[in-house]
This record gives structure tokens, C-alpha cells and sequence, in this order.
């Protein structure tokens, strides 16, 4: 991006938070050289982060009627999923008040009787286990430093497993790093039936452990990636080469 212009700059007890733009971007920011979300104005629907490009792969898997997405951001996942069927039903859950004021008033955010947006710490809300049980749950908890660790803890995973159907799946969002985390992958495997993941151009290791068996041929998985491609507007291609069972 280049001319940034900065359009709202503001602090909370967990750092400081910004939004900038260009003629065609808008960032949200938790810090320097930090780009937590990322939207194309009049596209907002298609992911400019790889990452998020490669957690939709879960879509070739599952049609998903309810949805719970940890750590908002800029909403860059909603408005994907929105594109792709208008019916889903989204839960959103994030830690910081000012990030969802800022999602609504600065990102597009799709508000409607669909989306429910909930301002509570994720780990708290999976504990409580108050919600009805979703297809998938999407979990991008991170901070102006990185992966929150929490995420990555027993509690969080036994807790998303138990607000998952029975089919359905947890998508994780971390980094390259944690692909040699085996304590994690073994945690993933007490709780769920399969795990898969990608690593991103981006440097990023996104998981995705699901709660059944789903067996697809490559080929059939190539041709299904074909297909949601054009639901989703973007090519999948490139985040499929670099997925496979995480073991």
C-alpha cells in the first residue's frame, strides 16, 4: 500500500489500535508494521490474506449452516462466507468493544439478523458453552505480537470440540512455527477424529481438525476446489498444493 492515510487512531487496555488506507485498501492495525486485517473496498468479500484464503479450504468438506468465528478483526472472513451463501449463520466473538465498533463503521461489516456479534474473551465464551452447537468454528485469536496462546491450549480445544457437531470442524489459525508442535497435533488428535493442515505463502500454518472421517481423492478434491473457486470469487489452487494430513 502506498499514501497511507491514517483514519482513526485509538488505544485500550490491550494496545493501540488503527485503521489506514489507501484509494483501495483498508487496514486495521494492532501495532507497527502489523496488518491484522486487510479489506479491497469494493471487493470486500474477496481475502486479501493468504491465510484467510486457506481457512476457506474447509468448504470443500462441509456446507456449514451456523458458523462461530474467535477474534473478528475486520470481519475479512464474514464477508467471504457471506458471498458464498448469504443463508449462514454467524457468531462472532471478540475480546476488544473498540474492534467490533470499528468492523461496523470502518470494514463493511454485513450487520443483519444473521450475524450475532458477541464482545467477550473467546477462551470464556467456548468455557461457558452457551451457544448452540456450529459446523465449524474458526478460531484467528491474535494480537499486535502474534497467536494469542491460549488458542492453542487443552482447554480451548476440548472446549471447541464440545460446541462442534458431530461432522463438523475446528480451523485453527497459527504460524509456520507450530507445525513442529507436536504436543498441539497430539492435542488436536485426542479430540478429533482427523487433522489436516496448510502452510500459507504467508508464513502462516493453518489447521483444520475435523470431528469425522472424510475421505476424498485428490482429484475429486481438485475438482471440488474448481467449483467453490467460483462460489468464492478467488482460486484455491494455490493454498490446495499446500495441504495435506498434518501428521
Amino acid at each position: 500500500m502506498t499514501e497511507l492515510e491514517i483514519l482513526y487512531q485509538s488505544e485500550d487496555e490491550y494496545g493501540p489500535l488503527l485503521v489506514l488506507d489507501d484509494k483501495h485498501m483498508r487496514v486495521l492495525s494492532f501495532g507497527d508494521n502489523d496488518e491484522q486485517s486487510k479489506l479491497l473496498k469494493a471487493e470486500p468479500h474477496l481475502p486479501q490474506h493468504t491465510y484467510v484464503q486457506a481457512m476457506l479450504l474447509v468448504l470443500l468438506f462441509i456446507k456449514p449452516k451456523r458458523v462461530i468465528i474467535l477474534g473478528l478483526g475486520g470481519g475479512g472472513l464474514i464477508h467471504a462466507l457471506r458471498h458464498y451463501d448469504t443463508g449462514i449463520k454467524v457468531t462472532a466473538v471478540e475480546l476488544r468493544a473498540q474492534v467490533i465498533d470499528i468492523a461496523k463503521r470502518f470494514f463493511q461489516l454485513p450487520i443483519g439478523k444473521k450475524l450475532t456479534l458477541i464482545h467477550q474473551d473467546a477462551a470464556e465464551f467456548l468455557a461457558q458453552a452457551d451457544h448452540k452447537k456450529a459446523d465449524v468454528i474458526f478460531a484467528d485469536i491474535y494480537g499486535a505480537d502474534g497467536v494469542d496462546e491460549s488458542q492453542l491450549s487443552e482447554d480451548f480445544i476440548k472446549n471447541a470440540s464440545a460446541m462442534i457437531k458431530a461432522d463438523g470442524f475446528l480451523v485453527l489459525n497459527c504460524w509456520k512455527e507450530h507445525s513442529q508442535n507436536r504436543a498441539l497435533l497430539e492435542l488436536l488428535q485426542t479430540y478429533f477424529c482427523e487433522v489436516r493442515a496448510c502452510l500459507t505463502g504467508g508464513g502462516n500454518w493453518v489447521v483444520f481438525a475435523s470431528k469425522s472421517k472424510r475421505d476424498i481423492s485428490g482429484s475429486g478434491m481438485r475438482a471440488k476446489a474448481h467449483g467453490l473457486s467460483q462460489q468464492l470469487d478467488f482460486t484455491l489452487s494455490r493454498s490446495l498444493t499446500r495441504f495435506d494430513y498434518w501428521v
